[in-house]
């Protein structure tokens, strides 16, 4: 599955992309904000999530592409994608030199867009750790509002450290696009 923007391309990951898989997510200041990915990112934990990717189930995991330069710079996903009841999670991130040029937001549209008009859903979620304003702000930006507050709610497994997660939510009747 492709799904193409201007600059990127969001697509099935391969084993073609663990090196770059490996060298953007391989960064305690990308990993420290991620729910179940280790620092240091090894080979082993990259074979283990490209092959984690291939399995169908309630997940549509993307790589984003950067078309200029074609090859993998952060990924974006949904999970616990519940079709019955309409709803999924959304998850992503980039690779620390490609923060702050808009990748974020044009992939995160994406991904809402796809989630609203092909597959139908009617709500997104995503938890954020209280630490990471950046992506709360990104969230915000198409409609997603705080819908509370979970006390140390979550461990990131690349510090280990416990933290606060903002819940957000985004109805498809509220979506800025």
């Amino acid at each position: 599955m492709r799904i193409l923007t201007e600059r990127l391309i969001l697509r099935n990951i391969n084993n073609r992309d663990s090196n770059n898989l490996i060298k953007n997510i391989n960064n305690i200041n990308v990993s420290k904000y991620l729910l179940t990915v280790p620092y240091p990112y090894t080979k082993k934990d990259a074979k283990w999530w490209i092959n984690h990717c291939k399995e169908k189930g309630r997940e549509y995991n993307f790589c984003i592409e950067l078309k200029s330069e074609k090859k993998l710079i952060g990924g974006i996903g949904l999970s616990h994608v519940d079709k019955f009841q309409g709803t999924a999670e959304v998850g992503y991130w980039l690779g620390e030199s490609y923060w702050k040029k808009g990748y974020g937001s044009e992939a995160l549209k994406a991904l809402t867009d796809f989630s609203f008009n092909k597959l139908k859903l009617r709500r997104l979620q995503a938890d954020v750790f209280s630490k990471n304003p950046s992506s709360g702000k990104l969230l915000e930006k198409f409609g997603f509002v705080k819908e509370g507050i979970k006390k140390e709610g979550r461990r990131s497994k690349a510090t280990e450290k416990i933290h606060d997660e903002i819940m957000y939510g985004l109805l498809k009747k509220n979506y800025k696009k």
